[in-house]
C-alpha cells in the first residue's frame, strides 16, 4: 500500500497556513456536539452490573440510570473532568496545534457550576466557546465507569440535548462557521440535532470545505442510521472504532464483516462532492489502524504503549481524532495524521480522561 496518498487537492494546497508567516488561521477547526462534564471513578463489577453497563461502550442514560451519578459520588472517589466527545477532540486538536484560539466549539450547556467548569477547562486549553445556554436545563454529564482499564460511558445529556439550529444561525455564531475550514462533528450529536448537522454538511459542501464525523458507538448506526446516513453523503472524513465499524456493517447488511472490507464500503458510499474520494479511518485499539479512500486499504501501525503505563482509556478515541486533524488542517499526508492521533490517544491513554498539560513532543517521522 502507498503510504502517502494525497487525499485532496485542497490539502496539497496548506489551506490554513499563511505563505508569508506560516501561521495558523484562528477559527480553521470547529468542533458542534455536546459539551458534558465528565464524573469518573474507578468501579467494581457488581456496579457495573448493578446498572447493566458494558465497557467498552457508551450509551444515553434511561429512567434506570439517573441515580448512578449520585451512586457513583456516594460510593467511590470520583474526578470530574471537562468531557463530551467532539470537545474532547478539539482540545486535544488545540494542544496539539499549539497556536492561539485555532479551534472552536458550539454545544448547549446549563447556566450552573458545571457548565462554568466546562467553559473554564476548553477555554484554559485555547478553545474559543460558543454556548448556546439553557435557562431551563442543567449542564449534561457523564459517568466513566473505569474497570482494568476499560471504561463504560453513560451520558445524562440535560441542556446538550436542547441545542437549537437558531443559535447557530444568528449572527455571532454564524461567523464562527464561516470562519472554519474544518468542521468535525461526532455521530453522538445526531441524537441531538440533525437539522444543525444537515445545516453544517451543505454548508461545508457549498463552499468547499472540509466536513469529519464520528461513528461515536455502536448505538449510532444502530437506531440513529437514518440521519447518519443522511449526512454520509456530505462526509470526507468518518473516523471510527472496530465495534461501531462492526456494527455499521451489520445494521446496513453489508455482506464481508472484516473490518479493512466496512472501512472500504462506508468510503466508496455515494458523495455528494465525488471530487473529493471520503476518507474512512478506524481504529482498533492497539492494533493496526485501517484508512481506506475509495477501494484503497491502507493500514498503519500503532506505537505500543506498556499496559503497566495504561491509566484508562477514556477519550482515548477522541484524542485520536484530535491528533488526526492537527495535522490534516496542516495538509499532512495520511500517515502523518495517523502518527499523531497514535500520539496523541497515548497520552490520553497514561492519564484519567481528556487532562492535557505540558507541550506536545509529537515529531513528524
Amino acid at each position: 500500500t502507498t503510504q502517502n496518498y494525497k487525499t485532496t487537492k485542497q490539502q496539497t494546497k496548506k489551506p490554513t497556513m499563511s505563505s508569508d508567516d506560516q501561521k495558523i488561521e484562528a477559527g480553521v477547526l470547529l468542533g458542534m456536539g455536546n459539551p458534558l462534564l465528565d464524573i469518573s471513578a474507578t468501579v467494581d463489577q457488581e456496579f457495573l452490573d448493578k446498572y447493566g453497563l458494558k465497557l467498552n461502550n457508551a450509551i444515553l442514560a434511561e429512567e434506570k440510570h439517573v441515580p448512578i451519578y449520585d451512586d457513583m459520588v456516594k460510593s467511590y472517589k470520583v474526578d470530574y473532568i471537562a468531557g463530551g466527545a467532539t470537545q474532547n477532540s478539539i482540545r486535544v486538536a488545540q494542544w496539539m496545534l499549539q497556536a492561539p484560539n485555532a479551534s472552536s466549539f458550539i454545544g448547549c450547556i446549563g447556566k450552573d457550576s458545571y457548565g462554568e467548569q466546562l467553559t473554564k477547562s476548553a477555554t484554559e486549553d485555547g478553545v474559543a466557546v460558543h454556548y448556546l445556554k439553557s435557562d431551563e436545563h442543567p449542564t449534561g454529564t457523564c459517568a466513566c465507569l473505569i474497570k482494568d482499564k476499560e471504561r463504560s460511558l453513560c451520558a445524562n445529556l440535560a441542556a446538550a440535548n436542547h441545542y437549537k439550529l437558531d443559535h447557530l444561525k444568528s449572527e455571532a455564531v454564524s461567523s464562527v462557521l464561516d470562519k472554519a475550514k474544518f468542521i468535525y462533528i461526532s455521530g453522538f450529536f445526531l441524537t441531538v440535532s440533525p437539522e444543525t448537522i444537515m445545516h453544517v454538511a451543505k454548508h461545508a459542501h457549498d463552499n468547499n470545505k472540509t466536513f469529519a464525523m464520528n461513528l461515536s458507538a455502536p448505538f449510532i448506526p444502530q437506531f440513529f442510521g437514518e440521519p447518519l446516513n443522511n449526512a454520509m453523503p456530505y462526509v470526507d472524513y468518518l473516523f471510527g472504532n472496530e465495534s461501531e465499524a462492526k456494527q455499521y456493517g451489520e445494521t446496513n447488511k453489508f455482506e464481508d464483516l472484516s473490518i479493512p472490507a466496512i472501512a472500504a464500503k462506508i468510503a466508496q458510499l455515494p458523495k455528494e462532492n465525488a471530487d473529493r474520494p471520503r476518507v474512512v479511518v478506524i481504529t482498533q485499539g492497539s492494533d493496526e489502524t485501517i484508512v481506506a479512500i475509495g477501494d484503497q486499504i491502507q493500514k498503519f501501525a500503532v506505537r505500543k504503549i506498556e499496559a503497566s503505563e495504561i491509566v484508562d482509556s477514556n477519550g482515548a478515541g477522541d484524542a485520536f481524532v484530535g491528533g488526526f486533524l492537527s495535522q490534516l488542517i496542516q495538509g499532512a499526508e495520511l500517515k502523518q495524521c495517523c502518527d499523531a492521533g497514535n500520539y496523541a490517544a497515548g497520552v490520553v491513554l497514561r492519564v484519567s480522561g481528556t487532562v492535557l498539560s505540558g507541550k506536545p513532543e509529537f515529531k513528524a517521522e
